[in-house]
């Protein structure tokens, strides 16, 4: 065997060589065109960046929130008292729910819709447009919320539940004057954290957007794609597509950890990854996820004060809102409003709920 293939690997290290010596002999002429291919394609993305701020350069702002009734009750406020403040007193007009699985239906076929029906009611006489997020993946650690229940089944029989579920969820809702949207499984292709998600598959997301659409084709359906990077190609892409926009996180590598920013990113960059969405796929974008809390070396409950202001601050806030801007989206909805809420009344610090009221208030003004 080593007879047979020693000529085949003298041959192999003669291609090589010869590439080798190929390459040298035009190593300028080579580096002439990729860097004149890094430069066309920096044009075009600039170019797009600006066609798209330019074109929504008039847009009305219209900042949202999102609310998760689990995380209000783990930082041990009044969830209903933070709910209604962030409708009457901070004056968001948009904001986006959970139907966390394992609470809507703890046990099979048992459906406890109490706590969502009186959000939805809520928004729905203050005139606040929902979007409602639908599945086995929503916001919120761990990322995954379905009932311990459902662990149990083959992967055959957990679908088979998750289309029940989602069946029972838009039959409730979609007659609901609030109802604006709804969002499909959250960041469904990020791998990088939520270690209780199963592996991500495609044919069953077809088969939840599908179920979704056959329910209630008059809502849009809204699938978000990842923090800083990322365009959908393959479907389903939803009718609206948005992006999560975190710009500093505590990362951690074996028994080293440290604070990573994205402040390098030019807005320009998610402005090009919009734009072409909108020219290639023609769906609208809009910022369903904006970093407005820490993200630490712990759960914020365990963090800190200092710590929490390393990495979110009403200073932050404010430049996390005027990127947004920049980007060209008039749709934003902020990441933090239980934590603004617990901060102001279990700590007596007003400062960032205060600072987020100005930036609501901004809403009220029209146009950019």
């Amino acid at each position: 065997m080593k007879h047979q293939l020693h000529p085949k690997l003298h041959r192999f290290m003669l291609k090589l060589r010869r590439i080798w010596r190929w390459t040298m002999h035009h190593k300028k002429r080579i580096l002439l065109i990729i860097l004149a291919l890094i430069a066309a394609w920096f044009i075009f993305a600039v170019s797009v960046a600006m066609w798209y701020q330019h074109k929504h350069r008039h847009d009305r702002f219209e900042p949202g929130v999102s609310f998760s009734e689990k995380y209000a009750k783990e930082l041990g406020v009044d969830w209903q008292a933070n709910y209604t403040a962030l409708l009457d007193d901070a004056g968001f007009k948009y904001v986006r729910l959970m139907s966390y699985w394992d609470d809507t239906e703890p046990q099979p076929g048992q459906y406890s819709f109490g706590d969502l029906d009186w959000q939805m009611d809520q928004a729905a006489k203050r005139g606040v447009k929902v979007t409602l997020t639908l599945g086995r993946r929503q916001p919120r650690w761990p990322e995954c919320h379905q009932p311990q229940w459902v662990d149990q089944l083959s992967q055959a029989n957990q679908d088979i539940e998750l289309m029940k579920f989602l069946h029972a969820v838009v039959d409730r809702y979609k007659n609901n004057p609030a109802l604006e949207s709804y969002q499909l499984e959250n960041e469904i292709a990020n791998r990088l954290f939520a270690p209780q998600c199963h592996t991500f598959e495609r044919a069953v997301l077809w088969q939840e957007y599908n179920t979704v659409k056959q329910l209630d084709s008059k809502h849009p359906l809204v699938i978000n794609v990842s923090n800083q990077s990322g365009i959908p190609v393959r479907g389903p892409i939803g009718d609206k597509v948005g992006f999560s926009i975190y710009n500093i996180a505590f990362a951690r590598f074996g028994p080293f950890g440290y604070y990573w920013s994205f402040g390098w990113v030019p807005a320009w960059w998610h402005s090009y990854r919009a734009g072409l969405i909108e020219l290639f796929e023609h769906k609208s974008t809009f910022i369903h996820e904006l970093q407005a809390e820490p993200w630490g070396p712990a759960a914020t409950k365990d963090l800190s004060l200092e710590e929490q202001n390393r990495s979110m601050s009403p200073d932050r806030i404010r430049q996390q809102v005027a990127y947004g801007k920049k980007i060209g989206m008039e749709r934003m909805y902020l990441w933090g409003g239980e934590w603004w809420y617990w901060r102001k009344t279990q700590f007596n610090d007003p400062s960032l709920w205060d600072t987020v009221k100005q930036v609501t208030a901004e809403q009220q003004k029209g146009s950019r």
